[in-house]
């Protein structure tokens, strides 16, 4: 039974924008969406093949895991005390995690511990899981030995069951895009009004059916999202919801522009960020 609420939750986190009338309904990322991400990353060794919720077991491990759906999917209830604004973790790993473009979390595991150039050292995956709660949901870090924190990483643990050790993971992360052209926020609030108001709200601040852009509900200057280069790509590749790719890259770059040129919460451990350098051209600060 836990199972079927669990799938039946997987398909609301798809269908909760059409419901509310938002966008026409979403296009469903399968292997074929993930080999198109994988192509245009110009990497392939192993298929997006997410595991079926009937594969959770039924004992305490499975409790685990959907805990950490959950968390992913209802940060806001689930794990309020850590976050600082109003979104959940499946506003930017969409459709929790399945959906490859969008920092889908299949096959994450497989790549962790890993060296993180803005830690400046290895980290562990709940390291970067916390790293989101401190910058993308603008809170604080979940104890070492939250039973929280451990969910999370069991539920990603059991979405990358099917990737092999030493995968390259191609759908990893956002597919990036380039331009020659310089972002124009200007532009970008044209784009805005046209293609994002609907959701997202006049004010930026979100709606029913979509999350606060800036302001004090929002990621502050520390999330990767902060950078227009990342914006641009996510907005690119999933932006309006369902239709992604349905912008110019121009069009994705001066959006993203105009959503970051407005106001944000800051982050108070950005100084100690790049201590090793590499610092992105495009960092906030």
């Amino acid at each position: 039974m836990m199972d079927r609420r669990m799938m039946t939750g997987m398909a609301v986190v798809v269908l909760f924008s059409v419901a509310m009338g938002c966008v026409p309904p979403p296009r469903v990322a399968g292997p074929a969406e993930a080999t198109a991400v994988a192509e245009r990353n110009g990497d392939m060794d192993v298929l997006f093949s997410p595991p079926s919720p009937d594969t959770i077991p039924g004992d305490l491990r499975g409790e685990q895991i959907r805990l950490g759906y959950k968390m992913v999917v209802d940060t806001q209830v689930y794990g309020k005390r850590y976050a600082g604004n109003a979104l959940n973790c499946t506003n930017c790993h969409l459709d929790a995690g399945l959906t490859p473009g969008a920092a889908s979390f299949v096959g994450i595991s497989v790549l962790y511990p890993e060296y993180r150039a803005r830690a400046g050292r290895p980290m562990s995956l709940a390291d970067r899981i916390n790293e989101c709660f401190e910058r993308s949901l603008n809170g604080r870090a979940l104890p070492p030995d939250s039973a929280k924190l451990a969910a999370i990483v069991a539920y990603i643990d059991w979405l990358s069951k099917n990737v092999p050790p030493g995968s390259a993971v191609p759908w990893r992360g956002i597919p990036r895009i380039t331009s020659t052209h310089s972002p124009d926020p200007v532009s970008g609030k044209q784009v805005f009004e046209r293609r994002c108001v609907f959701c997202h709200g006049t004010d930026g601040q979100g709606t029913m059916a979509a999350p606060p852009v800036w302001g004090p509900g929002s990621y502050n200057v520390g999330a990767g999202m902060a950078r227009v280069s990342v914006a641009a790509a996510f907005i690119k590749a999933n932006m309006p919801r369902g239709w992604g790719w349905s912008l110019t890259d121009e069009e994705a770059f001066d959006v993203a522009a105009y959503i970051n040129s407005q106001p944000r919460p800051d982050f108070p451990g950005k100084a100690r960020d790049w201590p090793n350098g590499g610092k992105p051209a495009d960092a906030p600060y």
